[in-house]
């Protein structure tokens, strides 16, 4: 899939959550900075990523969008997307619906693309104000990755239905320093496999709406494509612009 391609299937995708919102009651960060990986590239390159928020008394929606890139001698070393779209209905303070997708495209992960979409309950079981909370979620789904080759069963394809945990701490350490981790796996209800990732990411302000970031973020995938590595990991450095 080319890039022009990957950036019309993300601006349609979010395109439903701005529409007839008030500008006033969203949020985000845009964020640019070195990123160090491990697994099937192992390379510096360049990170971007766009984050997106809209709040109100009974729906949250929050939109992710990232990009990794990097080439050697004139040959592509990286190049990967990806995009989250989710909307919360919320029942109280703290208990919440959600509805989830998710698209990503890795150019060596041994997937041409990979997408699932989840529904389910989630419920803020700590929460000390918008800085300092503890969401856990729980949900159903199903999973569609189209492989880059055929695997020994001779597809090309996984399709199934899927279980999905996650959690989510922000711990604000002071005014200007917030601690955030994020967990997810999502289990295959029919062939198994189990996609767990883990980010673990210290934020602090430096002037104005300008911060930095250090993350680093780990993928394992149980049963990996043949020839790809079952664990990636991500270390990045990053100046990060709030509005």
């Amino acid at each position: 899939m080319s890039f022009k391609k990957t950036v019309a299937i993300i601006a349609i995708s979010a395109a439903p959550l701005a529409y007839g919102q008030d500008a006033k009651d969203w949020e985000g960060e845009g964020e640019l900075g070195v990123l160090i990986t491990t697994g099937n590239t192992d390379e510096t390159n360049i990170n971007g990523r766009l984050g997106l928020k809209h709040e109100v008394e009974s729906w949250r929606n929050i939109a992710e969008f990232s990009s990794n890139y990097s080439e050697a001698e004139d040959e592509t070393t990286t190049e990967k997307y990806k995009t989250s779209l989710e909307t919360n209905y919320k029942f109280d303070e703290n208990q919440y619906a959600f509805l989830r997708g998710a698209y990503e495209r890795d150019r060596f992960s041994g997937y041409d693309f990979e997408t699932t979409a989840t529904t389910g309950y989630g419920n803020r079981v700590w929460n000390q104000g918008k800085r300092s909370f503890l969401d856990l979620s729980v949900g159903v789904g199903y999973r569609f990755n189209k492989l880059e080759d055929v695997n020994d069963e001779g597809e090309d394809e996984e399709k199934e239905a899927i279980g999905r945990l996650a959690a989510q701490l922000n711990y604000g350490l002071s005014e200007n320093a917030l601690f955030q981790q994020k967990l997810s796996t999502e289990i295959g209800l029919d062939e198994n496999n189990v996609i767990s990732q883990s980010e673990t990411a210290l934020k602090a302000n430096v002037v104005g709406n300008l911060s930095m970031k250090l993350a680093y973020r780990v993928e394992h995938v149980s049963d990996a494509p043949a020839g790809s590595d079952s664990t990636n990991t991500e270390t990045s450095i990053s100046l990060l612009y709030g509005f």
